[in-house]
């Protein structure tokens, strides 16, 4: 009689009616039950007084639209969704109905209306009914239905503004049941607010770009480097559809401040321009220029007028480095050149100006190593995570953001609640129309809390959110656009903004840093390699003329190596660290020395020569080569010592031959070790050691020398007379002709080999 009155234009107070509803209810259960006869009717009865019933769950009913998500006077509600029978028996007699009611108070009970599954009387309202109710005749198991229901705002009963609970029921009947029940049930949250509220909450959603590292170390050998990608991928998240561009295409028509990596801007302008792509061991030229470009401008566009933030280069995993790397010598010095190119990097690429004051660890999970390390890399703010914090103010409102937590920090804690709204599957339209309206119900509840105490909450998604996620959120953004509870605020004001005096600032202690987080970390061996390969780095550069083609490429593949991006990917981590490693230890290789055979000095002293080769595109300079004897009493090198060194330098593409002046005192054999150094000392390279033969000249083989050479001497005597001879008998036979000389033989001028010294080699006296 309760719900017939209203539809007749009686209007009972909201308390009044739902206390009706309720005791009709439950009245109404064994009413029927008793008209019921067969043991089936009293267990129906047992089984509704104590819990659910069990074909409650026997039909899923998915709310995919529910326009519009925060409706106001004078709109019409449209849900639409589909019906899918996942019992064994075919459903008679149903009908959807909507079911709206009571004004939940406060958070908490959000969260609880969101856990309950299956219907449940007495906490679920009665049905709206009437001509509102949409008739279902028969729905086959297994079998889906889509149905759509439109209900003036007017007619839902609505009173003050608040946030209602909002179900979908089907009724109906099977084989087992042959009376009426709800058969299954969806429920969802409707915020309704007709006029402003007095304060505002002011909302920051951080909309983040951020993608994992696609570019290697590797770059071509010409002029403009080209660079090398380890897959095309990021061209598939850039194009029209794919991650990166729904978020700039939806991003761009929202009030949030960016959240950008430097990196992801730096990959993609690379992309615009030449570029080369790794297939297994070999190269392939990368073809979307075009998509790169567009992608580009659109964010280019997009951040115009908006505010951005940069994460230091590639999105460094702060905690990794608190808790793994901070010990290991140079892993806090790769945070600073990240944070320095960041905003370099941005400036560059879109031409507005970020700030770079901002440190977001992983989740928002902090800890005092995590905080150290922040503001070590010249942070000032640290983005967390409110379930991260101790929540020991026991304040009955949500606190405002900003948190001063010492050393002339501030945290800007996100709400744990909101930033996680977007979580999971929301490529299903009955996913993200549920987490729309959650999102939306729980911030006008916290501008419930405390109406007149205006706050600050900010919002930090996942990382990287899908496709569909993003448009989830977008969705959500798009709905408080009116601004009935809350209004835009951009990150750098919400730092900014006074704390309140009773919110806890006390960062958790290190054993509270969440364990799931924890063993997702970069391990401590990461950091070691990463060591390894930056002194490897450092002595590599010194001899280089244009270390900059080197240093920069490396640079920046130093800092992916300990990117966020890696959690959960511990084995392509390793992969990608090994690959830029073992790329350098390539080029280091490059310079080297030409490997000799033995030597064989045939008198006291001659010349030994050593070749240096560099096939780099690249001279080198700031190198010595450095000979020692190792039996100095049977060879001595320069000025009669037993080390000598000559400077090397050599321009791209060539070879050095470096020669050392030898003395020999002694017949027999001497090992003489070669090796580069580089000009501050450190060794470079591998030692090269050949083995010197010293034959030494004895008086016997001297006298037979000369010997030789005396009878040569006489044999030329011989050969002038005779020619002296002839060509005056020739003037005697008046013959004016001069007799054909051989023509001098021509130098050799072909370029030094850079071979292998042949087998018994013999050097330069």
């Amino acid at each position: 009689m309760a719900e017939a009155a209203d539809f007749q234009g009686m209007n009972p107070s909201p308390a009044r009616r739902w206390l009706r509803r309720t005791a009709s209810l439950i009245v109404g259960v064994p009413m029927v039950a008793g008209l019921l006869a067969g043991p089936a009717a009293s267990s129906a009865q047992a089984e509704t007084a104590t819990k659910a019933p069990a074909g409650s769950r026997t039909v899923d009913v998915s709310l995919d639209t529910l326009a519009p998500s925060a409706p106001v006077e004078g709109d019409t509600l449209t849900v639409s969704g589909t019906l899918t029978n996942k019992g064994k028996k075919t459903v008679t007699d149903a009908a959807v109905d909507l079911r709206v009611g009571p004004r939940l108070s406060g958070r908490g009970e959000i969260d609880e209306a969101a856990k309950r599954t299956g219907y449940q009387p007495g906490s679920d309202p009665a049905k709206l009914g009437g001509s509102y109710t949409l008739k279902v005749p028969e729905l086959a198991s297994g079998v889906s239905q889509d149905f759509t229901l439109a209900v003036p705002v007017n007619k839902l009963e609505l009173d003050a503004g608040g946030v209602y609970q909002l179900g979908v029921s089907l009724t109906g009947r099977t084989a087992d049941y042959a009376y009426d029940q709800v058969l299954g049930i969806q429920r969802t949250f409707l915020p309704w607010q007709p006029e402003d509220t007095k304060s505002k909450t002011k909302l920051t959603f951080l909309w983040p770009l951020i993608a994992s590292a696609h570019l290697t170390a590797e770059t071509g050998s010409d002029e403009q480097q080209t660079p090398v990608f380890a897959n095309d991928d990021l061209a598939l998240e850039l194009a029209p559809g794919g991650r990166l561009e729904q978020l700039v295409s939806l991003g761009r028509q929202l009030p949030v401040t960016w959240v950008i990596d430097p990196d992801l801007l730096a990959s993609a302008d690379a992309m615009t321009k030449n570029y080369r792509v790794k297939v297994g061991d070999t190269t392939v030229a990368g073809t979307n220029q075009a998509i790169a470009k567009k992608w580009l401008t659109d964010l280019q566009a997009a951040v115009k007028e908006g505010k951005v933030v940069a994460l230091p280069f590639a999105d460094p995993d702060l905690a990794s480095i608190a808790h793994r790397g901070k010990n290991v010598s140079g892993a806090l010095s790769h945070l600073q050149t990240a944070t320095e190119v960041a905003g370099t990097t941005v400036e560059t690429v879109l031409h507005v100006k970020p700030s770079t004051d901002f440190a977001w660890p992983v989740d928002g999970a902090i800890d005092p190593s995590v905080v150290d390390v922040a503001t070590s890399a010249g942070a000032h703010k640290v983005i967390a995570r409110s379930d991260s914090l101790e929540e020991t103010g026991g304040l009955p409102y949500t606190p405002t953001s900003a948190r001063p937590i010492g050393g002339g920090t501030t945290a800007v804690v996100s709400d744990h609640r909101l930033s996680t709204a977007f979580t999971g599957d929301m490529s299903k339209a009955g996913a993200s129309t549920l987490a729309v309206q959650k999102f939306l119900a729980q911030t006008l509840a916290v501008t419930e809390q405390a109406p007149d105490n205006a706050r600050s909450i900010v919002v930090a998604p996942q990382r990287t959110p899908t496709a569909a996620q993003a448009q989830t959120m977008a969705r959500a953004l798009q709905a408080l656009t009116a601004e009935h509870w809350t209004q835009p605020l951009d990150l750098t004001a919400a730092a900014d903004q006074k704390p309140d005096a009773q919110a806890t600032t006390k960062v958790p202690r290190a054993s509270q840093y969440p364990k799931k987080l924890r063993n997702q970390e970069l391990p401590t061996q990461a950091f070691q390699d990463i060591r390894t390969t930056q002194n490897s780095l450092n002595s590599f550069q010194i001899i280089l003329t244009q270390p900059d083609r080197v240093v920069t490429p490396f640079g920046n593949a130093i800092n992916r190596s300990v990117s966020s991006s890696w959690r959960g990917r511990p084995l392509e981590a390793q992969r990608y660290r090994d690959a830029v490693h073992t790329y350098l230890q390539g080029l280091t290789t490059e310079v080297q020395l030409i490997t000799k055979t033995d030597v064989t000095l045939s008198g006291r002293s001659a010349t030994i020569p050593v070749t240096v080769q560099n096939k780099l595109v690249q001279g080198v300079d700031h190198l010595v080569l450095r000979l020692t004897s190792n039996n100095a009493t049977r060879l001595k090198l320069n000025d009669g010592k037993a080390v000598a060194q000559e400077p090397v330098e050599i321009a791209g593409g060539h070879s050095q031959s470096v020669k050392f002046d030898a003395s020999a005192n002694a017949n027999g054999q001497a090992q003489v070790t070669a090796r580069l150094f580089t000009t501050d000392g450190a060794p470079y390279g591998e030692e090269m050691t050949f083995t010197v033969k010293v034959s030494e000249v004895t008086p016997t083989v001297l006298l037979v020398i000369a010997g030789g050479l005396l009878l040569l001497v006489l044999a030329g005597i011989r050969m002038y007379t005779h020619r002296k001879r002839t060509v005056a008998g020739a003037v005697v036979d008046g013959n004016g002709g001069e007799p054909e000389q051989p023509s001098d033989p021509a130098p050799d001028t072909g370029p030094e080999s850079g071979d292998p010294s042949g087998p018994g080699e013999k050097v330069d006296r």
